[in-house]
């Protein structure tokens, strides 16, 4: 406080004017109690004079040959910064803002006791440059680091759009979504994301904001610890934008608190600026609405849904959540939805899950399958095309990035395997080909694999005419998927030898009850519901006790039974003493429908026509799961496969290779004779050109 003497030459009045230098405070006097004062340090007692002007407060700037005065009081620590102040001094406040800089260094006078914010941290962790993984919310990111770790990193000094409690409960019938239902928080997430998502962008750490408690009593920390800084790219301060666009406003301190940005002042400009053009938040128009609808799990909608998004081809998307290496959450901008999206031709190692029956452990590779997904598409526009969607109403499909299949990427990074459902698919050579190179190089999940012998598969593919080399099968199981399981006539003998003999020695000593503890993978002895017999199996999955899944290796089902109906399996009875019986095959030359009505009637049929009977088998050509074979009636010799077709209850597969082409077009002459005839499937006409999708079947390009 300075008190300044003005003479008038034509008046004997004097004036004794007070007023406050601008953009500082001077150490003061603090009255006391007893009415005494106390100087703080370096305060010092002006001269006794009162002010004419008593309800005046005038900001000034002193002016002395030897400088700025406020520049001065600032540089020598006799004086800090008023943020409230700043906004008024014109002779530029980034150099009042460099002089009280250089006294906290020097630690003079006021500041001799000063830590500054990062102190204690190494210059490598106060400044770096990192990759934008994440958007969290409008002032939050996370980066990647170039050691690989990941951090948070949160928008120093600035506050993201919020909604006052009242507001936020107005319908609790509604689920509150903060990025859709908070008031421009929509759109300060998309101005970031599509700013800086997967970019690389300079960090400059301001100060780390410790934890803080809900309550004085209790230990459950309201915030966590916070890593705060300035974030740019290409020269711009991402928080400064955000706040000059109205979508976040700036946090106000107490005058002793340093934890704030280190453009502090460029960020109260910008906000100023944003009141001033009524931007955002500090608009006067009615705020944005934004009614997305989330139809993940929502079977019907669904449904009604899915025939838009497989016309559409091709739809624009942002991937909003990666829940694991193949299951995704999509935004659709067009239609103003979520959706719960699953990868297409895959088979991705599945992470730990919460179930009934306990935690679900992980599979190897889940986890580094999950952040190849997210480091390749979080929060990026994608293109993706639906081709189905299961039971539960998530939608089934390939995601594009860039040019990139998602699916292909993980097949070639040893992070997935091919499913036999992308057979049909015009991926399906390059998801081959890319795991083909993945289990060559025995990376990741194929690390243990051991080649299998496939030479009978092998010797069919080299052959220059089909072979037809027809064995004896006995057909146990078909499968809702339209494959089967059979077991060779020549080994049918021993079979029932083993399962005598190991059922005599059960029967002689049953074993105990309950004593028998599942694992996945293991093989064991199941008391089958059916017939009450026992059987081989291999344990699947174990749900809970009350509640494991079986595959009986000698007949191709499954059942979910109690551990107490499972048993060690005798030694004598194991499959080194005998080989599994069942072997997994599917059709050749035919396209398995998608649609369930249309899968369920074939499926009908062959389990009427030949499970428990034995037909004749000859295997046409490999596949990724299981060989593609043809069947025979054993009596008539007749194709089963062919007599499908003919009844117009399946579409044709047609393969490629010349050695098949004589199988190929007798199938297709068949095909031919059943949409004359209008048979089932065709009984409409041909509905390829325009329908396939919707009668189930997806066209081979």
């Amino acid at each position: 406080l300075f008190f300044m003497k003005f003479t008038e030459e034509d008046r004997s009045t004097k004036w004794h004017i007070t007023f406050y230098i601008s953009s500082l405070q001077c150490p003061t006097f603090k009255r006391e109690a007893d009415g005494t004062e106390s100087p703080e340090p370096f305060a010092a007692r002006p001269s006794s004079s009162r002010s004419r002007l008593p309800n005046q407060v005038i900001l000034g700037t002193v002016l002395h040959p030897n400088g700025n005065i406020t520049e001065l009081l600032l540089k020598e620590g006799f004086a800090r910064c008023v943020d409230w102040s700043m906004a008024v001094y014109t002779q530029g406040a980034e150099k009042l803002r460099a002089g009280e800089k250089s006294a906290k260094e020097r630690k003079v006078r006021i500041w001799k006791d000063y830590v500054a914010p990062t102190a204690n941290m190494d210059q490598k962790d106060r400044q770096f440059v990192a990759k934008v993984m994440q958007v969290v919310n409008a002032d939050a990111v996370v980066v990647k680091l170039n050691s690989g770790e990941y951090k948070t990193i949160h928008l120093s000094s600035i506050r993201p759009p919020r909604i006052e409690g009242e507001e936020k409960n107005k319908d609790k019938d509604k689920r509150f979504r903060p990025i859709y239902d908070i008031p421009y928080m929509f759109e300060a997430r998309e101005f970031m994301r599509k700013k800086i998502i997967g970019k690389k962008v300079n960090v400059t750490v301001d100060y780390i904001r410790a934890a803080t408690s809900s309550s004085e009593t209790s230990t459950i920390p309201a915030f966590a610890e916070r890593t705060c800084a300035t974030v740019t790219i290409g020269g711009i301060n991402i928080a400064e934008a955000l706040v000059s666009k109205g979508f976040a406003t700036v946090i106000r301190y107490r005058q002793d608190d340093d934890q704030r940005s280190s453009h502090y002042d460029e960020l109260l400009a910008a906000e100023a600026r944003a009141i001033k053009n009524g931007k955002g938040l500090h608009s006067k128009k009615e705020v944005p609405i934004h009614r997305v609808a989330d139809i993940s799990g929502e079977t019907q909608k669904a449904k009604q849904f899915l025939p838009f998004l497989q016309r559409a081809g091709r739809s624009e998307a942002v991937v909003e959540y990666v829940f694991s290496g193949s299951r995704l959450k999509l935004y659709m901008p067009k239609e103003t939805c979520l959706i719960t999206f699953l990868l297409a031709g895959i088979e991705c190692p599945r992470g730990s899950r919460n179930m009934p029956g306990g935690m679900q452990v992980a599979e190897p590779f889940s986890d580094e399958a999950m952040a190849f997904t997210k480091e390749l598409v979080l929060q990026r526009e994608v293109e993706v095309e639906v081709e189905s969607m299961d039971k539960a109403g998530n939608f089934i499909g390939w995601l594009h990035i860039e040019g990139v299949n998602l699916s292909v990427a993980l097949v070639e990074n040893a992070l997935s395997k091919v499913h036999f459902t992308a057979e049909r698919s015009s991926y399906y050579k390059t998801l081959v080909s890319g795991e083909e190179a993945s289990r060559l190089r025995k990376d990741k999940i194929w690390a243990n694999y051991e080649e299998k012998k496939v030479e009978e598969v092998v010797h069919v593919m080299e052959e220059k005419e089909r072979t037809a080399n027809y064995r004896a099968v006995y057909v146990t199981e078909i499968t809702d998927t339209m494959h089967f399981y059979t077991q060779d006539v020549e080994t049918g003998t021993q079979l029932e030898n083993l399962m005598e003999t190991m059922r005599a020695e059960i029967a002689a000593q049953p074993p105990v009850e309950g004593s028998y503890a599942a694992r996945r993978g293991d093989y064991c002895i199941a008391n089958f519901s059916a017939d009450g017999e026992w059987y081989r199996a291999r344990v699947e999955k174990v749900q809970s006790p009350a509640k494991v899944h079986v595959f009986y290796i000698d007949y191709g089902n499954r059942e979910i039974v109690p551990s107490t109906r499972l048993a060690v399996i005798p030694p004598a009875f194991s499959t080194r003493a005998l080989a599994a019986q069942a072997t997994e095959y599917t059709f050749a030359y035919i396209q398995v429908p998608q649609d369930e009505d249309a899968r369920a009637d074939v499926v009908d049929s062959l389990v009427r026509d030949i499970q428990n009977t034995q037909c004749l088998l000859n295997v046409e050509h490999s596949g990724v799961t299981c060989p593609h074979v043809t069947l025979q009636f054993a009596e008539s010799k007749d194709d089963v496969g062919l007599s499908l077709v003919k009844e117009g209850m399946v579409m044709v597969d047609v393969r490629k290779e010349k050695h098949l082409q004589k199988m190929v077009t007798e199938y297709l002459n068949g095909q031919e004779s059943a949409k004359t005839a209008r048979l089932n499937i065709w009984r409409y006409g041909d509905f390829r050109d325009d329908d396939a999708d919707e009668f189930g079947y997806k066209l081979k390009k």
